[in-house]
């Protein structure tokens, strides 16, 4: 079959948005990774999966992949993306858009000039959300064999974060990558790494499970800078400053969501060709 994408991204953070709705098929974990490769395929950090809404207060739903084929829950660059995506194409009239993730309803509102804006529900600091065996506290360590010490916090995926005196000279990739697949993390964990500047502004790398150190984290910004605040590190919005490009993140505190406005660029579109099998096939057939 011909499955026509859609390329964008969010702050370098880079995405194929497929419509499920209008060409449903079931990709294999395999078609994933092999449309993922820079090379060979489209390229991608995430695949976003537009498809129709399972519950009644929501306008769509939709799955997050990575490059290496897992599903994650949440991806907070991919829903602008996703607002952009869906305005643009006329699939809903007007902003908020309400998506439905994996375990959460996104708010998603457009601010203009391609600026979008998205309430992210508010952060779990319980370790068992990520999940992560410890006892509630503001901190925790692990030995590596050295010491490391880190926040914890969900945004509908599980994120660590740890303080940095320098971003650009921060073990990104070494440390990031023992940490994201460290069996303290069953699900794994996407690793953050802050340098606070002052009390309103924040840089900001971060290694994501199965796609490594992106050019910008959405979901992890907002974890940063809810700890940050947390820990009475930061003021209530904070400018964050990633590879990609810049974010602004307001929380108001326990009780209220994560506010994360900044923009979403459309690429390019295209087809691609796929060989599917009579599985796929009959799903194909049965969604519709």
């Amino acid at each position: 079959m011909t499955l026509p994408f859609t390329k964008m991204h969010g702050l370098g953070n880079d995405f194929v948005v497929l419509d499920m709705i209008s060409h449903p098929v079931n990709l294999t974990t395999e078609q994933i990774r092999q449309l993922s490769d820079r090379n060979l395929g489209i390229g991608f950090d995430q695949m976003l999966v537009i498809d129709a809404p399972r519950r009644p207060d929501a306008d769509f739903s939709y799955r997050i992949f990575n490059g290496d084929g897992t599903e994650v829950e949440h991806c907070g660059n991919g829903a602008r993306c996703f607002a952009r995506y869906v305005l643009e194409r006329g699939l809903i009239a007007n902003a908020p858009v309400r998506v439905q993730t994996a375990n959460r309803l996104l708010e998603l509102h457009d601010d203009g000039d391609h600026q979008y804006r998205v309430d992210m529900g508010e952060p779990d600091f319980n370790p068992e959300s990520l999940p992560f065996s410890a006892e509630p506290a503001l901190e925790y360590s692990l030995q590596l064999p050295e010491e490391v010490r880190f926040f914890a916090a969900s945004m509908g995926n599980p994120h660590i974060v740890l303080l940095t005196d320098n971003c650009d000279k921060a073990p990104v990739h070494e440390l990031g990558s023992k940490l994201c697949t460290h069996s303290a993390f069953p699900q794994g964990v996407n690793v953050g790494f802050m340098q606070i500047i002052d009390r309103d502004n924040i840089r900001l790398r971060v290694h994501e499970r199965g796609a490594g150190e992106t050019l910008a984290c959405g979901t992890g910004a907002c974890a940063a800078v809810a700890c940050g605040i947390r820990a009475g590190l930061l003021n209530h919005t904070v400018h964050v400053e990633l590879r990609g490009g810049s974010l602004n993140i307001n929380w108001q505190g326990e009780g209220y969501p994560v506010l994360m406005s900044g923009p979403a660029e459309s690429v390019f579109e295209g087809t691609i060709k796929l060989t599917i099998t009579a599985d796929q096939e009959t799903a194909h057939g049965n969604r519709r």
